[in-house]
């Protein structure tokens, strides 16, 4: 187990190009063998290269877990077809004004927490709840509604937004069920999740991210740098 640091087509903002669970790794098409083959050694899970709804912006446009995944209403069929195909989780495309799940939906195997104006939605929060296998709960990470982009969560812990607030970070334990640390990444950025893609195996971060960030995302996520 490990952190490494790289890059996704020259950008460290590699959370927003890719999306990781315990069972599946998803990467945009075009990436170098050997950036793959790096990811999934770090990770331990296989990964499959897709676009979503065409767009490389993986991260931003889907959540998931080791259950499933949620993607927008123009997700095509073709990637979703891919996914199934390729793993046995659930492939939920949502119809929503709202398209960006990864930056509304924060979650693992244990729970989610989704953006308090997404939850006024029930019927769509439940086929959330239903993809994930988790239940849902609203929250905010450091006032700010797009929970998903301010942290990441694995089964073993979860890094949030440095200004997250104690009673924010009591609802991320209790509903995700791992201890939550603070931290930045690519030299002090709070939006967590643009730069990190982890689960219990390890953690990659986007090469501008310095030694002593590294440290505390190892440390919170309980991965051996």
């Amino acid at each position: 187990m490990a952190v490494i640091r790289i890059d996704i087509h020259g950008s460290p903002n590699i959370g927003v190009y890719t999306l990781t669970t315990d069972s599946y790794t998803i990467v945009p098409v075009k990436l170098s063998k050997s950036k793959a083959k790096l990811i999934e050694d770090c990770l331990n899970v296989e990964i499959i290269e897709t676009t979503i709804g065409g767009s490389f912006l993986v991260g931003v446009l889907a959540s998931a877990n080791s259950n499933g995944i949620v993607l927008p209403h123009y997700a095509y069929d073709e990637e979703m077809k891919a996914i199934k195909k390729r793993f046995d989780v659930n492939v939920e495309k949502i119809e929503c004004r709202k398209t960006a799940f990864g930056n509304l939906v924060l979650a693992n195997d244990n729970g989610a927490i989704i953006d308090p104006n997404l939850m006024r939605e029930t019927e769509i929060v439940k086929r959330i709840e239903d993809a994930l296998g988790v239940e849902a709960t609203q929250g905010t990470i450091a006032s700010l509604p797009y929970v998903g982009s301010l942290a990441v969560a694995t089964n073993k812990g979860a890094v949030s937004h440095p200004m997250i607030k104690e009673e924010e970070l009591k609802l991320m334990q209790d509903v995700l069920k791992v201890p939550v640390d603070v931290g930045t990444v690519n030299l002090g950025v709070p939006y967590v999740s643009s730069g990190l893609m982890a689960n219990t195996n390890g953690a990659i971060v986007g090469h501008l991210t310095t030694g002593p960030e590294i440290f505390i995302i190892g440390q919170a996520l309980n991965v051996i740098t």
